[in-house]
């Protein structure tokens, strides 16, 4: 018993010089490194590993990044904005010029039948005859110029009545024509291209009983 006790007497006392020589040693090491030099440029960082000036900066320069986008991108909506105004001014003057030069190719036209009208006032104390004859030629010549211009008359007398081109004036009861057909042309409709300038005034028939 007394041998066994005088083993585990002198492990525990081995154990406790080690334990000892150890902590010697490490105070030994401690005191012979050479202390932090804070002109060495080496920084300390966090147990995360991340460095809080650096994160700034990083965030500085997207920060930075972003407002150079976003003045970017107002300063291309400023070019687009002027360049938009600058269009819309430009058409709105073309299309003031189309309608003055289509206003002027259709003025032209119609001088020959001013100056026909011109000569028939002036040769009114002619004949009857003559001057009726020239006042024909000049609606014919003036027919001529509506049609050039694409104008054409819109068909009423005996047609159907047709509210998109007729207004009816009056609705005359009566066998002589259809039911709801064009019984008299009043004033005469037309049309350019297809497009109704004015509707013909007209006088509808309307079925006895």
């Amino acid at each position: 018993m007394s041998k066994g006790n005088g083993q585990a007497d002198v492990s525990l006392e081995d154990q406790l010089k080690d334990t000892q020589l150890k902590e010697e040693q490490n105070q030994t090491l401690e005191k012979e490194l050479p202390a932090a030099d804070p002109t060495d440029g080496f920084e300390e960082k966090n147990a995360s590993g991340s460095d809080p000036q650096g994160s700034a900066a990083t965030a500085g320069g997207e920060l930075e990044k972003l407002r150079a986008d976003r003045n970017d991108l107002f300063e291309r909506l400023a070019r687009l904005q002027a360049e938009f105004d600058n269009y819309r001014k430009r058409a709105a003057k073309e299309n003031a010029d189309y309608r003055d030069y289509a206003v002027s190719d259709a003025a032209r036209s119609l001088l020959p039948v001013v100056d026909s009208f011109t000569l028939a006032l002036k040769n009114a104390a002619a004949k009857p005859e003559d001057l009726r004859k020239g006042v024909e030629l000049i609606f014919k010549q003036l027919q001529d110029v509506l049609q050039k211009l694409n104008i054409e008359r819109v068909p009423a007398q005996g047609e159907p009545f047709d509210p998109r081109v007729h207004e009816a004036i009056e609705m005359v009861e009566t066998n002589d024509a259809p039911d709801h057909h064009v019984l008299e042309e009043l004033q005469p409709g037309y049309r350019i291209k297809g497009r109704l300038l004015r509707p013909a005034m007209v006088r509808v028939a309307k079925k006895i009983g």
